[in-house]
């Protein structure tokens, strides 16, 4: 018992001692710290220095799933809220009555659902994946530029300024995204009630 508090001890002690400092690599921050999303406050931030020795393919394949995350927990956030709301598909989800609105929110929704609904939705994002979600043509101006010459709404009218101002609210808000459903995830639990949510 004793050995357990001493050792106890001294790992809280050595929180307190002052840490090892690695000279931070300039040539790493200098050759991204100009990059779309490098602002204000934090600027350049690699806390898990992925970026170490890596070059712009490696940045631009980071980037990619970054805003692919990004992108997703956008869709999950709202998805979230809405059905909270009460907010559900009409009709059943399979041939046995199963109604979509009687599928719980949030985790739970999981266990709910049939297992063929499950595999299905796993298909869906399969062929999202190889299939629909790639620069196909080769026509991408960025990572994750997924018009493929097809799309548009209005793109090509914007001049560069305004074009890197939308990519940037892009990332921060699937930044944010990422942050919220994360916290989300966590609040349902723990069991909180929050404001415009609810029970979690």
């Amino acid at each position: 018992m004793k050995s357990a508090i001493f050792a106890l001890l001294a790992g809280s002690a050595v929180a307190f001692a002052p840490a090892m400092k690695k000279a931070p690599s300039t040539a790493i921050n200098m050759a991204f710290e100009s990059e779309l999303g490098s602002q204000p406050p934090l600027g350049f931030f690699d806390p898990l220095g992925m970026l170490t020795d890596a070059d712009q393919e490696r940045f631009d394949r980071l980037r990619y799933v970054e805003l692919k995350h990004g992108r997703i927990s956008q869709l999950a956030f709202l998805g979230q809220i809405v059905t909270r709301y009460g907010i559900h598909l009409p009709g059943d989800i399979d041939k046995s009555g199963l109604s979509f609105d009687s599928i719980p929110n949030g985790w739970a929704a999981v266990n709910a659902i049939p297992a063929a609904g499950i595999t299905q939705m796993i298909l869906f994002v399969g062929f999202l994946e190889l299939g629909v979600m790639k620069d196909a043509t080769g026509e991408s101006e960025f990572p994750g530029d997924f018009r493929n010459g097809f799309i548009d709404f209005g793109w090509d009218t914007f001049d560069e300024e305004t074009k890197l101002q939308k990519r940037g609210i892009e990332l921060n808000n699937g930044r944010a995204a990422m942050m919220g459903i994360l916290g989300l995830m966590v609040h349902e639990q723990l069991g909180t009630v929050l404001p415009v949510v609810g029970q979690m």
